[in-house]
């Protein structure tokens, strides 16, 4: 199965295309080595995928015949990822804040409302 397909198909990515294009970004790496989108997939590799903060490892274990449920993900891939990778994605979201530009004043009760329905807050 195709390189890209294969990240489709167990949703690590949410369109084929924006597989291909990671894939050409250099945001895929087999073995320290960027691969083409059309390299076949091979029982076993092991893929360093960047998906914004998060450095995610996988292994390939099995081919879905097609795109599959999210439950199911787990029957075709390992994730490798260690755990802190994880935590410290959480952490990161947990701090992030809102940069205004100096002399821009305090934010209107609508900027306000909009930065905390941006980050979540009640």
């Amino acid at each position: 199965m195709r390189l890209d397909k294969y990240l489709w198909a167990v949703r690590i990515y949410k369109t084929r295309t924006m597989a291909a294009d990671a894939i050409k970004g250099g945001k895929v790496k087999l073995s320290g080595e960027t691969p083409k989108a059309a390299r076949e997939a091979k029982l076993g590799d092991e893929y360093q995928i960047q998906l914004g903060e998060l450095q995610k490892s996988i292994r390939v274990i099995d081919f879905p015949k097609n795109r599959v449920a999210a439950k199911e993900v787990t029957n075709f891939l390992e994730d490798l990822t260690p755990a802190e990778e994880y935590q410290s994605i959480k952490r990161l979201k947990e701090y992030r804040f809102v940069f205004r530009p100096r002399g821009s004043g305090r934010p209107t009760k609508k900027e306000r409302r909009d930065i905390e329905d941006w980050m979540g807050e009640d």
